[in-house]
């Protein structure tokens, strides 16, 4: 999570609107940021030494940082905001799939679309409405989206007339349900969305290029920095298999089906990469350029190493000598991999992982565009409700601490602002705000 600022509250119009939990004992920043975390929150905000707000919108003004002076309960040396000041954190692994009802996932509360009949073309009215009886009744029919709209149910799919990207307080949809007090269900104008468990088939589609690529595009990236996942989102987005500069087979056996060709056999949209080196960066056409957070890339890397590719390391390993001899030998990797790519490398598109994350549909479209595919906005829309894909490492096991010594900190420090300044020099956008300071 990343500090962003003491914010004002008031108590009978909150800043952070979502759940809100607290503990007058044990209240630490991190407990609070993993609660709103879980529940699919962007934002985690502390107050009064004790209470949790999450949310997914930051309602109110900047304060003082010395009007949050109380320490944590749970935790002296942080400090939990103050009286009516929020110390609020944004999120980096919120994501909407984390927020499940039942067999079904919280998307939002929206607003009713324009020719509402025709996006979203099923309806059934439900003077018993509940979340469960709407959402059962969309699975039935068949469409992955579940709309609650008071006492009628809609059924959909995400495309350009409602496109799932202009989230609501979710206040606007908190009339209950009919047949279940203790639940919204939204009303007529604003709409409480939840997507089923009814596979969107619009973006599963994927084949080898019909015929051979004339330019070989390199989807190029520092180990730990989110290939795979790319992959995946690029698949879908095009509907082509993409290749890669090695073979691994536990990637084939998950549906990366173009892993098993040579990289220069033209049947696939782009290939993976790790190389850095002047002759194997030459090789390529092209590159869409994948660059993620050091302190994040290092530790996915490792996980992978000592994990395999969902799972983690162990914690004999993150203690032992293993952990401070790969920071040692990989950082400065992290660098010149950017920096080789930026100096040899023909039309680098830089994408940076976090954009990815925050803004997927922006950023898919500049990849696609990258990759000479025209964008079919449906199909995009599609992706976006597919995109963790099976290969995320599963749970929210994190580090109970940081890793990374004051010592590491300081050379991956430098290695970022080397970054930052390759980048800027190139008129390219720098490193995102929150890869230090750390």
């Amino acid at each position: 999570a990343r500090y962003i600022g003491c914010y004002v509250d008031n108590t009978r119009r909150r800043t952070l609107r979502g759940v809100s939990f607290f503990d007058y004992k044990k209240m630490t920043v991190f407990r609070c940021q993993d609660n709103c975390a879980e529940r699919g929150y962007l934002y985690a905000g502390l107050e009064f030494g004790a209470e949790c707000y999450c949310g997914h919108k930051v309602q109110a003004s900047n304060a003082s940082e010395s009007e949050c002076n109380m320490e944590c309960k749970g935790e002296r040396s942080n400090t939990c905001g103050g009286v009516n000041r929020l110390s609020i954190y944004r999120l980096e692994l919120a994501q909407e799939s984390a927020r499940r009802y039942g067999s079904a996932i919280f998307r939002g509360c929206f607003r009713q679309p324009d020719n509402v009949s025709i996006a979203l073309p099923v309806s059934q009215l439900m003077l018993n409405m509940s979340v469960d009886k709407c959402v059962d009744f969309c699975t039935e029919k068949e469409y992955p989206l579940s709309a609650l709209a008071g006492t009628a149910c809609r059924c959909g799919f995400p495309t350009t007339l409602f496109t799932l990207h202009e989230r609501e307080d979710e206040q606007l949809c908190a009339q209950k349900c009919a047949g279940e007090e203790f639940e919204s269900c939204g009303t007529a104008e604003y709409l409480l969305v939840y997507q089923t468990q009814v596979q969107d088939n619009r973006c599963m589609d994927r084949r080898f290029l019909p015929t051979h690529a004339k330019q070989l595009v390199a989807l190029a990236s520092f180990p730990g920095a989110g290939n795979t996942w790319a992959r995946h989102l690029i698949e879908l987005a095009t509907g082509f298999y993409t290749g890669s500069y090695y073979f691994d087979g536990s990637l084939y056996n998950k549906g990366f089906k173009g892993e098993r060709d040579h990289w220069r056999s033209g049947r696939t949209i782009c290939i993976k990469t790790h190389e850095s080196g002047q002759k194997e960066i030459e090789s390529f056409d092209s590159a869409i350029l994948l660059i993620r957070n050091p302190y994040k890339a290092l530790m996915a890397e490792f996980n992978r190493k000592y994990g395999g590719h969902i799972g983690f390391a162990a914690h004999a390993h993150w203690k032992g000598k293993e952990w401070p001899e790969f920071v040692a030998n990989y950082a400065p990797w992290w660098a010149t991999h950017t920096l080789d790519w930026l100096r040899y490398g023909k039309k680098v598109l830089v994408v940076h992982f976090e954009d990815l994350k925050r803004d997927l549909f922006v950023q898919l479209q500049r990849m696609v565009g990258l990759l000479g595919i025209a964008a079919c906005e449906d199909r995009l829309l599609c992706v976006e409700g597919q995109k963790d894909g099976n290969f995320k490492r599963s749970g929210l096991r994190k580090l109970e601490y940081d890793p990374y010594t004051p010592e590491m900190r300081k050379m991956i420090s430098g290695y970022i602002k080397t970054v930052d300044t390759a980048l800027k020099l190139r008129n390219l956008s720098g490193v995102p705000d929150d890869y230090y300071p750390r």
